[in-house]
């Protein structure tokens, strides 16, 4: 293990230096590369720092002890090295956990997928709210959030949204989210009072730039259509609306919200990369199926990862087989304790196969 923590402090500085010349820094692909690169060793080399510098104070006043002390002198130095032998088994556990294998997404940022699923106009009322719930978790973390692409449906709800978040670890904290949601609740729509169920789908793929990616102009056919909004209307009279086909996957995205072509091919294709590195992992995996699929299944009730449930103020993650309560806050954006949760079952699970 030291031997791994002492290659990727050597490249870490590596990386610093290389940041700093000038033939480096006028490369924006390169210096992007080397940045994230720089940024996924940043923490565990930090924590090494920490347990070196802590290791060298712990012998220096362990040397102390042989230097003839009164009582209470020794007292205090006794007590001093018990506290630096508790911060270096500390440092050392967080060294372990951050060495673990990692997700190599889990510093990028997200596009995220919301369709409703099974259950009607609820279910397009929930997808709505789920969105919410991101937008909220997002700008408390103070992420930024743009919407890519959308289909209203009636009564204030979405037939599908998809919506590209921004900021650090998104990926890392969100990617739990894929899967299918179930509601259960009292819907306005019901006069009876009935308690309804339905669900909605999201997939979380994770963003990827053209210096990870770079998708041949060959391999595109690219359509130009009016824009479209709730009910048939023309957003815009211009042929603004992008659609991108990837010929060799067969894959497509598209893109209306932006009144301009530039800026919804912009988008198109920001999906569309994030959509076939999703289809390019999966084929390495020997798995043939739709990525989405992959993550979100058919939308069925019984396919569920986690469970709303409005009268009982719970929302259950089946994953994990725990509840938490205040559902509302929750659905306002207050996710840490839900994803932190998940994040430790994860590194649970990792740390009993790395000790095997």
């Amino acid at each position: 293990m030291w031997d791994k923590l002492d290659s990727m402090e050597k490249r870490y500085n590596e990386i610093t230096m290389l940041l700093a010349q000038p033939e480096v820094a006028t490369d924006r692909l390169r210096v992007e590369s080397l940045a994230r690169e720089r940024a996924s060793l940043e923490t565990v080399v930090a924590k090494y720092q920490g347990y070196k510098s802590t290791s060298k104070i712990l012998q220096e006043t362990q040397a102390m002890l042989d230097d003839g002390l009164d009582a209470e002198m020794l007292s205090m130095v006794k007590e001093e090295i018990e506290r630096l032998k508790g911060r270096q088994e500390r440092l050392q556990q967080e060294i372990r956990m951050a060495l673990l294998p990692k997700d190599v997404n889990d510093d990028r940022d997200v596009i995220i997928e919301i369709r409703a699923g099974t259950g009607g106009d609820e279910a397009g009322i929930f997808a709505a709210d789920l969105f919410r719930m991101y937008n909220r978790y997002a700008q408390i973390k103070r992420w930024s959030v743009e919407i890519i692409d959308s289909s209203p449906s009636e009564r204030g709800g979405f037939k599908e949204v998809i919506f590209e978040i921004k900021g650090k670890s998104v990926f890392k904290r969100l990617k739990y989210e894929r899967g299918v949601h179930r509601v259960q609740r009292v819907p306005l729509t019901e006069a009876s009072g009935r308690l309804h169920t339905s669900t909605a789908t999201v997939a979380v793929l994770p963003a990827v730039d053209e210096v990870d990616m770079d998708i041949k102009e060959d391999d595109l056919r690219i359509e130009f259509y009016h824009a479209k909004g709730a009910g048939g209307q023309n957003v815009n009279k211009v042929a603004t609306a992008v659609r991108v086909h990837h010929i060799p996957t067969g894959i497509t995205a598209q893109c209306q919200d932006e009144r301009s072509q530039l800026s919804n091919r912009k988008n198109a294709m920001a999906v569309l990369r994030a959509r076939v590195l999703e289809h390019e992992e999966q084929k390495k995996q020997a798995e043939m199926t739709k990525e989405r699929r992959s993550q979100v299944g058919s939308g069925e009730r019984a396919e569920k990862i986690r469970t709303y449930n409005f009268p009982q103020d719970r929302i259950s993650d089946h994953r994990i087989g725990l509840n938490f309560h205040n559902l509302p806050g929750m659905m306002d954006g207050e996710l840490d304790e839900l994803i932190e949760a998940l994040i430790a079952s994860e590194q649970t699970k990792l740390l009993e196969i790395a000790t095997v």
